[in-house]
């Protein structure tokens, strides 16, 4: 499997070094990125949340290369002009852990990115293959996760996916050139299930509007069937819901695998002035028919732990300054509500002793310095509170984003890294 997958790779090579001339253009780029992480409190046994105790958790320390300000990659990317103003363009981006030399996004081989398509200047573009929702594209610059904070400043468990840990297979998306500072995209994702159209399906939305130090953006994501569709990295999975970027699956929402569809709903500003950048966002995300049949025929998804709707709304405010030419920092606070959910059972099938949802506060800070153009060096530091009850059924406990759940309602983090472009 292993030697497969390297001989793609080398023949993709080839055919580049072989078809070169026939190229407008062919570039190979890439990104390393890796940190020093300590965390504050990693669960190492779970707890009896009903009867008020939370499990047990250790500090750790470790080398991650994954959730840093840009995950590590290396990709090509390219162009073939034909003409009048129409070209033909594609991009494979393949993800990376320096740590253990393993391929990024579940093992697959172009995980971040693969697409091809036609670009007009006038016109617009039109790609195919695995791409990123309109979120991703329009709400996550406002993030300060996104820019210069890591996912370990995103919302808990990357709910939003405004740090683009998750991408949408088979899709077809139209980006509209600039005009008059109006941009916008659409997604559509074939479910590819034989009878059914709706089945697995995506769609997405969105736009921003650029005018001098203003930037006004919104968008939309619709996902059916997501635990298969979005939160998997393969075409049939088991109760993946979480588990995006790790084998720990957050308790913030792996409790709704059985949700018959996902949607966001987000809108946001940005303001610059000088140095600065304020910034801020409002994201809604909805788990809706928790328990439906369909979700979970065939998937091994348990119906019936939860049912109706689970619903989260975050304001995230940010801001971002350059000191000097070569040093920014930033800071941000974000607020997560979590509604309360019918029918919310712990692991020992006992109904949850609370029902009124959960709150996450998390606070980040951040600074990045230019080494040189192509090479910087950064540190961000994490903290997250958590109360209520969440998807579990259990109290809730800190689930900063990637990381292993805390065994309390409190959870940090330091990271301290290196990242270099070429």
């Amino acid at each position: 499997m292993k030697s497969s997958k390297f001989l793609t790779i080398a023949t993709i090579f080839l055919v580049v070094a072989l078809d070169a001339k026939a190229q407008s253009t062919v570039t190979l780029y890439g990104i390393i990125d890796e940190a020093v992480v300590l965390q504050s409190n990693s669960r190492i046994a779970a707890g009896n949340a009903p009867t008020g105790g939370y499990g047990t958790g250790k500090s750790k320390v470790f080398l991650d290369a994954t959730s840093g300000l840009s995950g590590s990659r290396w990709g090509l990317k390219g162009t073939e002009n034909l003409g009048g103003g129409l070209s033909v363009i594609f991009q494979l981006e393949n993800g990376l852990n320096l740590n253990n030399g393993a391929l990024g996004q579940g093992g697959l081989e172009f995980g971040r990115q693969a697409y091809v398509g036609l670009n007009d200047e006038r016109l617009g573009k039109i790609t195919l293959g695995r791409q990123y929702d309109s979120v991703v594209d329009f709400i996550g610059p406002l993030t300060l996760a996104t820019r210069i904070g890591s996912s370990y400043a995103a919302p808990p468990g990357d709910l939003y996916n405004t740090s683009n840990a998750q991408r949408v297979n088979n899709a077809i998306k139209y980006t509209s050139p600039r005009l008059n500072g109006l941009l916008f995209d659409a997604l559509y994702s074939f479910g590819g299930v034989s009878g059914s159209m709706a089945r697995n399906q995506i769609y997405s939305v969105g736009s921003d509007f650029l005018s001098g130090p203003i930037r006004l953006s919104a968008a939309f994501l619709k996902v059916n069937q997501p635990n298969v569709s979005f939160f998997s990295n393969s075409a049939i999975a088991a109760n993946t819901l979480g588990t995006s970027t790790t084998s720990i699956s957050t308790p913030v929402y792996s409790g709704y695998a059985n949700a018959n569809s996902y949607q966001v709903a987000a809108a946001g500003g940005q303001f610059s002035t000088g140095p600065v950048t304020l910034s801020a966002a409002y994201l809604n995300a909805q788990f809706r028919g928790l328990g439906s049949s369909l979700s979970n025929a065939g998937n091994g998804v348990p119906a019936g732990k939860a049912s109706g709707n689970a619903i989260f709304n975050t304001l995230e405010l940010n801001v971002i300054s350059f000191i000097t030419p070569a040093l920014q920092i930033g800071a941000a606070y974000s607020f997560t509500r979590a509604s309360s959910v019918a029918g919310l059972r712990d692991a020992t099938a006992r109904t949850s002793a609370g029902s009124g949802g959960a709150n996450y506060n998390q606070f980040a800070i951040s600074s990045d310095y230019a080494l040189s153009k192509r090479t910087d060096a950064y540190a961000m530091a994490s903290l997250q509170l958590a109360s209520g009850t969440d998807s579990t059924g259990g109290k809730a406990v800190a689930a900063i984003d990637t990381l292993t759940p805390s065994a309390n309602n409190r959870q940090a983090v330091l990271r301290v890294g290196l990242r270099h472009k070429f």
